[in-house]
């Protein structure tokens, strides 16, 4: 058994942990991050965020080639799906960027130790036989898929994100339980390469969360493509014979139960923090009912050595959210406080066209007080307009007396872009008025956003 000290010990190497860990030995801290996979990455990089947008990425110029588009812009081709190659190109994505992540380790001196971690007590780290201690110890072991209960996933028939990813063949049918962020982006995959997709949603519109004309529009856009939306159904039951999957599916407010028939499945639920097998008790620490570690305003638990950040601390299960996190962290045990305004968290839907907001919703606004609200077609900005482009619009939401932007919220070709705007401008308290008279490039797609800021006063200019 081998103890050695630390300044740093970071538990878990995704977004948040890896980012932890660089920034904390790039402050000149004594570095090691604990990872039980073979690459460095989390989930984001191996299995979730990175693979799944290039196979966005991919499937989106396959349907534009199959579907038509490009010959309506003067390119005529024939498209033949190499699902094989496509599958290469997404591992050769992750194993470019995963081994990047490792070269990082190295060129800023973090020792990455290999194994899965356990708490041995409040300063101290079991990793195999070693045991590890730690001036702080910060926890970023992310999140799994929720199972559904009576159902397995069997990686085959019925499957999570992960091997959603990995489907040797195009699906005839695929049917999506949940109707979230996960699920539509996945259900978009396979949808563009030629399988019918069905999504199953408890509530009455997808993307629940997000702002309410945002999942309306979203609801339209989804059906036009092709999807066939169940909402306000559940399942009720699912049996796998002969390599086909049998749903039974139940309206939540009562009625007549229906059946589906899918040669695959996709389960994708939501996902819960990754805190089994930790130990939590030895260091003092408990979750709360989400199976989350509570946190202070510094991302401090009630251990003062020991801090939480990504998906297992409260809030929203994003990546970026860990690595701003992370970075945090990382200087306030440098004794370089900086703190996080959570409400500024963006999230984006990577889906055709994207899907982005930042602050509160509409319906969340109107709860606190009295607002304006400015909204703009996509379908009315000249540059969505010459390339095709016409699903979606921009809203800005703003205090009605101080006119202080509240939340923004866009379907765009390029809205998980264009929503860095708006999340910085809000970041220095600004005005619908501020992003009304900044002066942005024409033709862009972030003239809506300026033209939806305008519009809060009734002076937008091209509706």
């Amino acid at each position: 058994m081998t103890e050695f000290d630390l300044d740093v010990l970071v538990i878990g190497g995704g977004p948040g942990g890896y980012v932890a860990a660089i920034r904390a030995a790039q402050l000149g801290l004594r570095t090691a991050c604990v990872e039980s996979r073979d690459r460095l990455g989390g989930t984001c990089l191996n299995v979730g965020c990175i693979p799944s947008k290039a196979m966005l990425h991919a499937s989106e110029l396959y349907d534009a080639a199959a579907s038509g588009a490009l010959a309506k812009l003067g390119m005529k081709v024939t498209a033949e799906l190499d699902l094989d190659t496509m599958h290469a190109q997404r591992r050769q994505t992750v194993d470019q960027l995963t081994g990047g992540i490792e070269f990082l380790f190295k060129k800023n001196k973090v020792e990455w130790l290999k194994g899965r971690a356990a708490f041995a007590g409040p300063d101290s780290v079991a990793i195999g036989e070693r045991i590890v201690r730690a001036r702080h110890i910060v926890i970023a072991t992310g999140s799994s898929h929720v199972d559904l209960p009576g159902v397995a996933i069997d990686q085959q028939i019925v499957v999570d994100s992960t091997g959603a990813l990995e489907l040797p063949k195009v699906p005839k049918h695929l049917v999506v339980i949940g109707g979230g962020v996960i699920g539509l982006e996945l259900g978009s995959v396979w949808r563009r390469l030629g399988a019918d997709v069905t999504v199953v949603e408890m509530l009455d519109q997808v993307l629940p969360g997000f702002d309410g004309d945002v999942r309306k529009e979203a609801g339209k856009i989804f059906r036009k493509q092709g999807f066939a939306l169940k909402l306000g159904f559940k399942l009720a039951a699912l049996e796998v014979t002969a390599g086909a999957a049998a749903l039974t599916l139940e309206p939540v407010g009562g009625g007549a139960a229906e059946s589906l028939t899918a040669d695959a499945v996709l389960v994708a639920v939501g996902r819960r923090p990754n805190v089994e097998g930790l130990q939590l008790e030895k260091a003092g620490l408990s979750v709360n009912a989400r199976g989350q570690i509570e946190v202070d305003d510094d991302l401090r638990t009630s251990a003062p050595n020991i801090w939480a950040i990504g998906d297992v601390a409260p809030g929203p299960m994003l990546a970026h959210k860990a690595e701003d996190e992370g970075i945090a962290v990382a200087e306030t045990i440098a004794n370089q406080r900086r703190v996080i305004d959570h409400r500024l968290i963006p999230s984006v839907v990577y889906t055709s066209p994207e899907i982005a907001g930042v602050g509160l919703t509409e319906e969340a606004a109107r709860e606190r007080g009295a607002v304006k609200v400015g909204r703009f077609p996509i379908l009315a900005n000249s540059r969505a307009k010459a390339n095709h482009e016409p699903d979606g619009f921009v809203k800005v939401i703003a205090d009605a007396d101080t006119d202080e932007v509240l939340g923004v919220w866009c379907i765009a070709s390029v809205a998980g872009t264009m929503i860095a705007q708006a999340c910085q401008a809000m970041e220095f308290g600004a005005l619908s008025e501020d992003i009304a008279y900044t002066c942005h490039a024409h033709p862009t797609h972030s003239e809506a956003l300026k033209e939806a800021a305008m519009a809060v006063r009734g002076q937008a200019i091209h509706i």
